[in-house]
């Protein structure tokens, strides 16, 4: 009888020892050709509703024509017959150099005034209900200010751009440094480290994960809100581009731009998530 048991409760051990069976299934496609497959059927399953879409409103064109549209476009991309007639490419570069201008100022005042925010906590404590008041606002709210201060639209944008990126850069500065373990600053002032000593040894590469997550939101917002202010100021942009292909009803034009929008904004944070990597040990995902 006692050896019945002692089995049974055996049996009971192990039952309960056994790992139980995962319910998600492995496929046994290898990993790099699932990573390959899957982003394709992705984009299969977006043109096929694109079809579908088309198929049901003839004013909505079809991935083909978009297509053959796209390759008109790209075949020169650079021409330039008026101000107000431009390739697509100049329309480009004109919305990245108003976003480098507006995000390169706001990486001049925010990461700094982030430093000084996480280490002093009477600066905290100043500008702390103004970030909180301002942030929520939007971008383009901020646009007439600009129209009316600047007088002209372009840098008005700029501005638009400005005030959208140094939040993000900031307030990640700032509770970066606020972050930065006790520890290390107990060491700074056993051994009489100087202010500029403490920013570069210490603090600099214990925030520079925060800073540059800062940066990348920074940047995407920065993308986002470039093309609405060009919408609303005029001028070259893709934003603008956009809005002028809306009122020739050219569609298709449309639908380009918004592909280029987003391999654009992506190149842009893949290449953040690039630079992150290279100057941090921590893994940055995108």
């Amino acid at each position: 009888m006692d050896n019945k048991v002692t089995e049974a409760a055996v049996e009971t051990v192990a039952a309960v020892a056994r790992p139980a069976p995962s319910m998600s299934r492995r496929s046994s496609m290898p990993p790099w050709l699932m990573r390959i497959v899957a982003p394709l059927l992705g984009l299969a399953f977006l043109v096929l509703v694109w079809q579908i879409i088309a198929m049901s409103n003839s004013q909505f064109p079809t991935p083909l024509l978009t297509l053959q549209e796209a390759l008109k476009l790209f075949a020169d991309p650079f021409y330039r017959t008026s101000p107000n007639d431009q390739g697509i490419g100049w329309n480009i570069l004109a919305s990245l150099q108003r976003v480098g201008v507006g995000f390169g100022l706001a990486a001049l005042v925010g990461i700094p005034l982030g430093f000084m925010i996480g280490r002093f906590k009477f600066l905290s404590s100043m500008f702390g209900p103004i970030i909180s008041l301002l942030k929520p606002v939007s971008p383009l709210a901020w646009l007439p200010i600009g129209l009316l201060v600047f007088k002209s639209a372009n840098p008005a944008a700029i501005w638009s751009i400005f005030i959208c990126s140094i939040w993000p850069m900031i307030i990640n500065t700032a509770v970066g440094v606020q972050r930065v373990p006790q520890d290390y600053m107990n060491v700074a002032r056993v051994l009489n480290l100087s202010e500029w000593k403490i920013i570069t040894r210490i603090l600099f590469p214990s925030v520079l994960p925060y800073m540059l997550t800062g940066v990348r939101l920074a940047i995407g917002t920065a993308w986002l809100v470039i093309v609405a202010a060009e919408m609303l100021t005029g001028g070259v942009g893709i934003g603008f581009w956009v809005w002028d292909e809306w009122n020739n009803l050219n569609v298709p034009h449309i639908i380009v731009a918004i592909v280029v929008i987003g391999v654009v904004g992506l190149l842009l944070e893949q290449l953040l998530v690039a630079l992150a990597k290279a100057f941090t040990y921590e893994q940055v995902s995108s």
